[in-house]
């Protein structure tokens, strides 16, 4: 590993280039402090990832961000509207994203910053170790440590054999690939059930497989009648009361009320969510909260017992991120730029 650059100094170093870690650095930018932004992946890389043709459920004024209008011609924008609408907002502002660049660890320090240098005004607390894509290792030091890392870093997992073959994805971004292909999707929220319509509407076999008794409630509305109809007239087939008990090359396991059955499927797709993020957390002592997964912090001030560190976004839901979305974590950062200007 490469040595590390000599050390750069900010006021607020924010970890997750999201929509709620892209308000933060706006409200930190607009309260007169520097920042640096990083992210593992590209700018809102949660929502790349989200399927080609995903369309949100909110309305685009309920996640705009910087007081900057996102307008669309449609009832509610769709990823590509986003990613256009956040690549504007981050240009605007010019907000320093760095963009697959990963912080490996933080930790307590107490550093002044350069003499001369007119920004940043508050001496450094932590000292943040970020590794880029080229192996290079740089240091960055920073009064305030905002960790906005979102809710699509770690898969929840099944833990059953075959899970790791090649065919088995734990994401969705369209369905091409799959025409004619027996494929087997794990899960009943929304994400499962928009890349069933999808690989179905581009020519795939497709198999849902829900532990629960029906499709989960907080299906979207008006995708749910489509849903229910390719499952009722058998174009799209569906397990439900099932667990994937084992995955092969060409095959899934699955055991449910008449006992074990075994689908065809050269493609699988777990969408049975994520994990939130909390291993900076954890290293530097911020409790989480067992059963919820919450990590600790005050949410009138966003902050965490730990000095300097703060949360923002759906990272503060813990396990159960539909507490928490764009348009409830958006104005995290001011309210965290307020308490650090304090």
């Amino acid at each position: 590993m490469n040595a590390a650059a000599a050390t750069s100094f900010v006021d607020v170093a924010i970890v997750g280039a999201g929509p709620c870690g892209l308000a933060a650095a706006i409200g930190a930018i607009r309260g007169g402090l520097s920042v640096a932004v990083f992210d593992r992946g590209c700018l809102v890389n949660g929502i790349a990832s989200y399927p080609t043709y995903m369309t949100f459920f909110s309305t685009a004024e309920r996640i705009a961000i910087g007081g900057v209008p996102f307008l669309v011609a449609t009832d509610k924008p769709t990823r590509r509207d986003a990613l256009a609408y956040y690549r504007g907002v981050a240009s605007m502002y010019d907000v320093p994203v760095r963009q697959y660049e990963t912080v490996e660890s933080m930790r307590p320090v107490r550093l002044d910053p350069p003499a001369g240098e007119p920004v940043p005004t508050r001496a450094a607390q932590w000292l943040l170790r970020s590794v880029k894509r080229s192996g290079e290792v740089m240091e960055t030091a920073a009064h305030a440590v905002i960790i906005a890392t979102g809710y699509f870093g770690r898969p929840n997992l099944l833990q059953v054999s075959g899970e790791s073959l090649p065919h088995v994805r734990h994401g969705y971004v369209e369905g091409h690939s799959a025409w004619r292909e027996p494929v087997v999707i794990v899960g009943g929220g929304n994400s499962a059930v928009d890349a069933a319509l999808d690989m179905y509407r581009a020519g795939a076999h497709v198999t849902i497989v829900h532990v629960g008794a029906t499709l989960d409630n907080g299906v979207k509305p008006w995708v749910r009648p489509e849903i229910e109809a390719r499952i009722h007239e058998g174009s799209i087939q569906a397990h439900y009361e099932s667990r994937v008990v084992a995955i092969e090359p060409d095959v899934v396991v699955v055991a449910g009320p008449d006992g074990e059955v075994r689908i065809p499927a050269t493609q699988v797709y777990t969408m049975t969510g994520y994990l939130p993020e909390t291993g900076l957390l954890e290293a530097v002592g911020v409790p989480i909260e067992p059963g919820s997964g919450i990590p600790q912090h005050n949410p009138l001030t966003m902050a965490t017992p730990v000095a300097g560190v703060y949360l923002a976004g759906v990272i503060a839901s813990g396990l159960s991120a539909n507490r928490i979305f764009i348009e409830n974590g958006r104005d995290h950062g001011d309210t965290i730029v307020r308490h650090i200007l304090s």
